[in-house]
């Protein structure tokens, strides 16, 4: 099966360790991850954020859906974190992983760069985070820059 990447890079007036903290803190996710176009709750990210832990992208909906799961495969914070990704009925098959790495740095005049790349994705899953990542990417940008969601964001 052919196999497609994702990179998106943003830069956000705000700190690596604020940017680090958007992405690992479950409190924080739920404020900007989900799709302010759709009626679909938001989610977090649940783990300890320790080399080799799990994490789970859990629903914030009465039926608390887990609908992504992996493994932490490198932690160095705040400047990157690698995760594996997969559905969880996937779960035990690592030919069916994808992996996301988030990469943190200082840009310049108080800007963080932040690159989200996304590696061997199939075709759904790909179709699903090429409108995914950018929409969760400008919600996390705008969160941290306004403290507000965009316009349509389920805010819990």
């Amino acid at each position: 099966m052919e196999q497609y990447n994702f990179v998106y890079v943003t830069f956000i007036l705000s700190t690596p360790e604020k940017v680090w903290n958007a992405i690992t803190d479950p409190e924080i996710t739920s404020k900007y991850w989900s799709d302010p176009l759709s009626k679909n709750p938001a989610h977090i990210n649940v783990s300890e954020w320790k080399l080799g832990s799990e994490w789970t992208h859990v629903k914030m909906d009465e039926t608390k859906t887990v609908d992504i799961v992996g493994k932490v495969l490198e932690i160095d914070p705040p400047n990157k974190l690698v995760i594996s990704w997969s559905r969880p009925k996937d779960k035990d098959d690592e030919s069916k992983h994808s992996r996301v790495t988030f990469e943190i740095s200082n840009y310049a005049n108080g800007l963080v760069r932040l690159t989200v790349t996304h590696l061997d994705l199939d075709p759904q899953m790909f179709n699903g985070i090429s409108s995914g990542w950018p929409s969760v990417l400008s919600n996390l940008k705008t969160y941290l820059e306004t403290g507000k969601h965009l316009a349509g964001h389920i805010h819990l």
